[in-house]
């Protein structure tokens, strides 16, 4: 089994709260969140400054939490800088969830203007707590696709980590259509289903899938599914949704920063075969990348963060 850290935090562990209106939303979420910053000891001056964005049902600083046969990141940020591999940095963990269960990081009209949240307000409030020589972005699953497509949309960033981060919407979210109307037509309908899982005791795993798909139709379209009862697609509104896979950017949005993409060879959720698409198509455009495909899943693949951070901070201090 993994070893477990039982090696103390030596650093610093700051956490503060901060609203913003871009926040405003349609579910009653608050629109103000915490950001816990962990600087590693013995730290001083201008440093990188990675921001950790969280997978589907988690938040930034849960990472910090203690876990079992494994390590907080802080501890694996704290150990990183003291073997050399990487300089010290200010690793920030905000919290993104939404009562949807997760969040993909761009702007919603039903979920917030997350993304506007992460370039502007979040870069600011940062900018003035602490001295920073760069900004960079690391994710898994729907955190790695935010970082990636943050990078592709906007111009703040030095450096992003995509760890098998969604791509591929068809094989990703539309093979998943049918299975979510059987979950949610019981309830009777989208909007039936929200209600009940805000009113259960209980949740299934089932229902924490069904929310995900429905937090996706929420983050790309009015909230409804792009098909019918009968699970015929409705091409403007699937459209819609395939505007926002990575496939699909990446013709109108080449100019990335220092880019990192990896994924497991047997993720369960599909998403290596629209990486795998992904590298080919960035190849094909000459967009410079890391890539790698790992022996692995979706799930258990923190020791990535082993790789990617060092490369991140690296790749911001070798440009400022």
């Amino acid at each position: 089994m993994p070893a477990h850290s039982f090696e103390p935090i030596r650093g610093t562990l700051e956490r503060f709260s901060f609203s913003s209106q871009n926040l405003e939303n349609k579910i009653g979420d608050p629109v103000e969140r915490e950001v816990v910053v962990h600087i590693p000891p013995n730290s001083k001056g201008p440093m990188p400054c990675i921001i950790y964005l969280a997978p589907f049902t988690g938040t930034g600083f849960a990472r910090a939490n203690w876990r079992a046969f494994s390590e907080t990141l802080p501890q694996r940020h704290e150990r990183l800088v003291k073997s050399g591999i990487m300089p010290a940095s200010i690793l920030v963990m905000p919290d993104t969830f939404t009562s949807y269960g997760g969040n993909q990081f761009i702007d919603s009209d039903t979920l917030g203007d997350w993304g506007t949240w992460l370039k502007e307000d979040l870069r600011n409030e940062l900018h003035s707590k602490y001295e920073i020589s760069g900004f960079g972005l690391v994710g898994k699953s729907s955190g790695g696709y935010g970082a990636l497509v943050r990078g592709m949309l906007d111009d703040c960033w030095e450096a992003v980590a995509c760890h098998s981060g969604d791509c591929g919407f068809e094989l990703l979210f539309g093979i998943e259509m049918a299975t979510t109307l059987t979950e949610i037509m019981p309830h009777g309908g989208v909007e039936d289903f929200l209600e009940y899982v805000k009113n259960t005791p209980s949740l299934k795993s089932s229902d924490f899938h069904t929310l995900m798909i429905l937090a996706m139709a929420a983050t790309y379209s009015d909230g409804s599914l792009p098909v019918d009862e009968n699970c015929n697609f409705d091409d403007e509104k699937w459209s819609q949704w395939k505007s926002w896979d990575p496939l699909t950017m990446i013709e109108d949005h080449q100019n990335l920063p220092h880019c990192w993409i990896d994924v497991g060879d047997s993720d369960q959720y599909n998403i290596q075969y629209g990486l795998r698409q992904l590298h080919s198509r960035m190849s094909e455009l000459g967009i410079a990348h890391e890539w790698e495909e790992f022996p692995g899943t979706h799930s258990g693949i923190d020791h990535r963060l082993d790789l990617s951070l060092p490369w991140i901070a690296n790749r911001i201090q070798s440009t400022s």
